[in-house]
């Protein structure tokens, strides 16, 4: 079993919205909560890095979300990546991921919710996937005060020569400070995704801070 470390921080800019979300980027383990029905979501940049001594990689970019509906979310990151190796740095294009987020079961401070995405092969440099893959989750999401605990998992449909399917997932815990500044740690496992590979364990800090929020004339809460 591998262990390794994630770092990652990010920005949330909010338009037109009531109350943002508070997990996605920078964790990797999400939550059930969609942003409001009719506003935008905006994480920009979130940036991620994986990896031990001067081997690593990660990526940085921007996430768009939308509320489509009640309890609907409609999702696009795009991400440029990075890697660094013995060769010195490589920069380039990431994959493109769409995602749509579902909550389908709220009650009080606990709610559920199927978060499917796919990735397209938009990476340069060899720094992507190559192929699309896919990632089939649910999501649970518990809060009480200032603290949230969310987490969840499922199946990655993982394409390639010598590539391998796998179940992945995660459990946060999270503190608000403020209205402005979260911070929290999340642990998280993945199965071998390669013949190559070892199933792998995170642990990871999450830091995120809200920068703005801007409010169409018509918001008026």
């Amino acid at each position: 079993m591998a262990f390794g470390t994630i770092a990652r921080a990010g920005v949330a800019i909010c338009v037109g919205l009531a109350e943002p979300a508070w997990a996605g980027p920078p964790f990797l383990t999400d939550d059930p909560a969609p942003t409001e029905t009719g506003h935008w979501e905006i994480y920009a940049p979130y940036v991620e890095a994986e990896g031990r001594g001067r081997d690593f990689d990660g990526e940085t970019g921007i996430e768009l979300n939308y509320g489509a509906a009640p309890d609907l979310q409609l999702t696009v990151a795009l991400p440029a990546a990075y890697a660094h190796d013995e060769q010195g740095w490589h920069w380039g294009a990431g994959d493109a991921e769409l995602s749509v987020k579902y909550r389908f079961y709220q009650d009080g401070g606990f709610s559920l919710a199927t978060f499917p995405a796919m990735t397209l092969p938009t990476a340069s440099n060899g720094l992507g996937h190559g192929k699309v893959t896919g990632f089939l989750p649910i999501w649970f999401e518990q809060d009480k005060g200032s603290w949230s605990v969310f987490g969840g998992g499922g199946y990655a449909i993982n394409p390639g020569p010598g590539n391998k399917d796998y179940w992945s997932g995660g459990v946060a815990i999270a503190r608000q400070f403020g209205e402005k500044l979260q911070i929290g740690l999340e642990v998280d496992r993945q199965g071998a995704d390669s013949s190559d590979n070892d199933a792998s364990t995170s642990l990871g800090i999450g830091v995120l801070y809200q920068l703005a929020c801007i409010r169409r004339p018509d918001d008026r809460r």
